[in-house]
């Protein structure tokens, strides 16, 4: 009697067990139904932007959340680039968008595409039988899953497009295109049409319009499981009127305004414990120096024929050498190290896995994850910087040509903010581990319970989540490699520091020494 009394407890016990384990279940699964992520991106938000004065509701949002102080922008680090490796979880090794500007010879043989066009994007699209990336991006794998993506975007329709570019279940609103267009007429009549463009000012009116659109369309229970909102400021006035001006710190607060409506909004529809916000940028800046380009450089050294010419073709500082000439390789990066306004120089590897370049004096374009089999180039050339600081106070100065802009690996460029706040990251936390923008998308998978495809060179940020036994993180390294060569009158040396966390590397910055004879 007295057995069959304990075996009859002992079953109530199991059954209360298995009865709470599924009252956890269904709760983590109702949780999961109705978490939502929100993406924010700031076009060339330097971090010693985000002040009380300059950001409020930014810098307020950054103290409340978790932030990573070691965040890095891809590279090259420019606009498409990192839409590109942000949507794919991917470096360009892997999405195959090599650069702001590309070469395809196939739609252009003579020069470079403007990717900031979704004209120009369309047509690679079509000349790559589909293949505008070469990897799967976010908007694909939520479509595959039943869920919509949208983006939200007043830069070009090129960035905008390239965080979605298959469009799927989901949609593209920019003040510039809207896809599909059957939602076009939808979006403009409750909306309303799309201030005309004050560009390089600040784009105000602009920045209201698509947040208002996100406000009517992704901050909602009934709208997207990630949307992303892209603002074009303060990169456009710092590009024209330079670093700590008036308009681009007017830029600045008009964006900060925006941000504050929208974190205002989640607050009053009471969906603060729905929506996990990532903050991010997609570069960094420095006010820029140069005389000359590449390109010019090498027509006047007879390197080139012309600007139309295929013996070479220059895409930014992606050079094309015709039939792959060695001898010409050669000759140009001999050229370019003698230059001082020239930073690092990268080339193919002999074999598989080499740190160093086919070239004397240079690194492998594996080192940088730009080694894309069929769409790299046979040299990329990056402009050179140093510490000074312009006449606003702003410290990075690069040997670019123009008034303010990125695209190197300098500590300036390739460093922004990374901050996230919501039910699954922690609070007042800051990291100092490294991540990435490819980091943002294994991430948002990983909170939503989807898999994460393979193919994705980016990971999880577990230092930054709220949950409970996340795997152990191995130890940062830090690690410098350098490559040395001789040109006539001098040296060339190339330093490149990388961040490294287990198998992710994270490229923190390269530096040039040349020493005359």
């Amino acid at each position: 009697m007295r057995n069959e009394t304990t075996i009859k407890i002992f079953l109530k016990k199991i059954i209360f067990f298995l009865c709470l384990l599924l009252t956890i279940q269904n709760a983590e699964a109702q949780n999961l139904k109705e978490l939502r992520t929100l993406v924010v991106f700031f076009d060339g938000l330097r971090p010693d932007y985000i002040t009380p004065e300059n950001m409020p509701n930014l810098y307020a949002f950054s103290k409340k959340g978790a932030y990573g102080k070691n965040h890095h922008s891809v590279f090259p680090t420019v606009t498409r680039v990192n839409s590109s490796s942000y949507s794919t979880g991917s470096y360009p090794k892997t999405h195959g968008l090599m650069g702001n500007t590309v070469y395809f010879p196939k739609v252009d043989q003579k020069q470079g595409l403007n990717t900031g066009e979704a004209e120009n994007l369309n047509k690679v699209n079509e000349s790559e039988n589909g293949n505008l990336l070469t990897a799967i991006s976010l908007g694909e794998i939520l479509a595959k899953a039943g869920k919509k993506m949208i983006v939200f975007s007043s830069g070009s329709t090129g960035s905008a497009l390239l965080q979605n570019h298959k469009v799927g279940l989901g949609a593209v609103i920019n003040t510039s295109m809207i896809l599909p267009e059957s939602l076009k007429e939808k979006v403009l009549k409750e909306i309303g049409p799309v201030p005309e463009s004050v560009k390089p000012k600040p784009n105000m009116l602009q920045h209201k319009w698509i947040t208002d659109a996100i406000l009517k369309y992704g901050i909602t229970m009934d709208g997207p499981l990630v949307s992303s909102v892209w603002f074009s400021d303060p990169d456009g006035a710092a590009h024209t009127y330079g670093i700590g001006s008036e308009f681009a710190m007017e830029s600045i607060r008009i964006v900060d305004e925006q941000f504050g409506r929208i974190l205002r909004d989640i607050e009053q529809k009471g969906l603060t414990n729905n929506f996990n916000i990532i903050i991010s940028a997609d570069h960094g800046f420095a006010t820029f120096i140069g005389k000359t380009n590449v390109a010019d450089f090498l027509i006047k050294e007879g390197l080139k024929q012309n600007k139309e010419s295929e013996d070479v073709v220059v895409s930014e500082g992606a050079i094309y050498v015709q039939n792959h000439d060695k001898t010409k390789i050669q000759q140009i990066v001999s050229k370019l190290q003698a230059q001082e306004w020239v930073g690092g120089i990268y080339t193919r590897a002999l074999n598989t896995g080499d740190s160093k370049g086919s070239v004397d004096g240079t690194l492998s374009f594996e080192v940088i994850h730009w080694n894309h089999a069929d769409r790299a180039s046979d040299i990329l050339v990056d402009y050179n910087w140093n510490d000074n600081e312009n006449d606003k106070g702003y410290i990075g100065t690069s040997f670019a040509k123009g008034v303010a802009g990125h695209g190197s690996l300098s500590p300036y460029e390739v460093h922004i903010a990374l901050i996230a706040s919501g039910p699954s990251f922690k609070k007042a936390y800051e990291s100092n581990l490294p991540t990435s923008n490819i980091d943002l998308v294994p991430t948002i998978l990983h909170l939503h319970n989807l898999p994460i495809p393979a193919s994705m060179n980016g990971r999880i940020f577990f230092e930054l989540l709220n949950e409970k036994n996340t795997p152990e993180l191995p130890e940062l390294k830090v690690e410098k490699i350098t490559t040395k060569s001789d040109y006539a009158g001098g040296s060339y040396e190339l330093t490149l520091q990388q961040s490294l966390l287990g198998k992710y590397r994270y490229l923190d910055f390269s530096k040039v020494v040349r020493v005359s004879k």
